[in-house]
């Protein structure tokens, strides 16, 4: 045992996500002070991600859809920092904390919870003018944009400049692009009343996929379904179409069209934290072979790591980093990265482990899905709901109500879900704000201004 925590077995959690919150928290109530529990994360935070379309869309304020590790865990030390590395070998994780500093944790377990990140391609001007959609920030980034847009456009002249700033182009037709995008041109549409110089034929929302249909989770029907309803709404919807170019603003699509954009927001995929692909970094075993399992950790059903000569008994993982299999699926298939299976995970790594304290053997995961739901804005939705062997396509407002009411039972604390209900009711009587403060990225330039004016050049 790792006598530093006083002869209690050391639990190191990487990723304070919903793999790694969960695993903390039922791990705490399951064994309470009997284990030490470390969790590290560049965030002190966990991002409730289901609800990012309705930040982005100014639905929910930003900080409601934030679980604070330190407040939840209690009893919990929670690192502030980034991996840096992960040598299983002798049992230790280096990390460079937020102020500059390196620690070197030794671990009795180790689970890794490290998430996701964009899966970005070589293509000319997108690492540079692009934003994603996985982190709060992104998605306040572009509600500001957006709503600022219109106020600028509202106020020039010149219909070029005009034309640029109320076109916004969204990359990626999954669930999490394509809530995005329907979400951001409800608020537009709601926003637009307020600017009575401006008219919906002058916005221009571009959807852009490379498959041959926009949320792939769904059944065919559900799929022509979406689809309708963003055309309808006024989005142009390109299906078997890659973006070739996006530079200087400049956006260049593989069907030969051209036009100036202001807003590129990309949600074309994720792979696993690159970490664990660096040899340098990890000694973890990953997949190698292409496909949309390259990157992750080869996880057995049980949620231990299999590594080159057997399984890690000490090593755990779960969620959008580790290949799990879905044995309610049957034989080949892996869990999809979402936040329902890593939730359920988190909850099976804490079991194992303490198991594994107890001596008591290990137990396989297992999860029949629920199905998959989705905002399309306000009043509407799509969801396939899975009750026992049948499904059920809903849409409309009874799949609004069903994907809000699920979200709020599986955000983390009372608090934030009561916090995001009286935000909802709040909309709901006075309206969904409409102002954009983009300045909030440089909070220094009108201090900077004032400190400069008056000053000889």
């Amino acid at each position: 045992m790792n006598t530093t925590f006083g002869g209690k077995p050391h639990v190191l959690i990487l990723g304070g996500g919903s793999v790694g919150l969960t695993t903390a928290s039922d791990l705490r109530k399951t064994l309470g002070t009997e284990v030490a529990i470390t969790v590290v994360d560049p965030r002190p935070y966990m991002t409730y991600q289901p609800f990012l379309p309705e930040v982005g869309a100014g639905n929910i304020d930003p900080r409601n859809v934030l679980a604070p590790l330190r407040k939840i865990l209690a009893g919990t030390k929670v690192v502030t920092g980034s991996v840096t590395s992960i040598r299983s070998a002798d049992n230790t994780v280096v990390v460079d904390t937020e102020d500059d500093v390196q620690l070197e944790i030794s671990y009795d377990y180790l689970v890794v919870g490290l998430g996701a990140v964009p899966r970005l391609l070589p293509i000319p001007g997108l690492a540079e003018n692009a934003i994603g959609f996985k982190q709060v920030e992104e998605a306040i980034a572009v509600r500001d944009r957006v709503l600022a847009n219109l106020a600028e456009a509202a106020s020039t002249k010149d219909p070029k400049i005009r034309k640029r700033l109320l076109t916004f182009t969204f990359i990626g037709g999954g669930f999490a692009g394509g809530e995005a995008v329907a979400e951001t041109e409800d608020m537009v549409r709601d926003a637009l009343r307020y600017y009575p110089d401006l008219h919906a034929s002058d916005i221009r929302f571009v959807l852009i996929d490379a498959a041959p249909f926009v949320f792939p989770e769904l059944t065919e029907d559900q799929r022509a379904y979406v689809l309708n309803q963003l055309r309808e709404r006024g989005v142009e919807v390109k299906l078997e179409t890659f973006l070739n170019s996006a530079e200087d603003g400049l956006i260049k699509t593989s069907d030969g069209d051209e036009f100036e954009s202001d807003l590129l927001v990309w949600n074309a995929g994720v792979k696993p934290n690159p970490v664990l692909m660096d040899q340098d970094v990890s000694d973890l075993p990953v997949v190698t072979e292409r496909g949309p399992l390259m990157g992750k950790l080869d996880a057995l059903a049980d949620l231990r790591v299999n590594g080159a000569d057997g399984p890690l008994d000490n090593v755990f993982a779960g969620g959008d980093c580790a290949a799990v299999p879905d044995l309610a699926s049957g034989e080949g298939k892996f869990c999809p990265p979402n936040a329902q299976h890593a939730v359920r995970q988190g909850k099976r790594i804490a079991d194992n482990i303490a198991r594994a304290v107890q001596g008591r053997p290990l137990v396989d995961y297992y999860h029949q899905n629920l199905g998959v739901l989705a905002t399309l804005g306000m009043y509407k939705g799509v969801a396939r709901m899975m009750i026992g062997d049948r499904e059920f396509d809903i849409r409309g407002l009874p799949a609004w109500v069903a994907a809000r009411t699920y979200h709020v039972y599986a955000m983390p604390t009372f608090g934030r879900k009561a916090a995001v209900l009286a935000g909802w009711a709040t909309n709901l009587i006075s309206r969904r704000d409409i102002i954009g403060i983009p300045e909030s990225t440089t909070p220094r330039a009108a201090f900077e201004y004032a400190a400069n004016t008056g000053k000889k050049k």
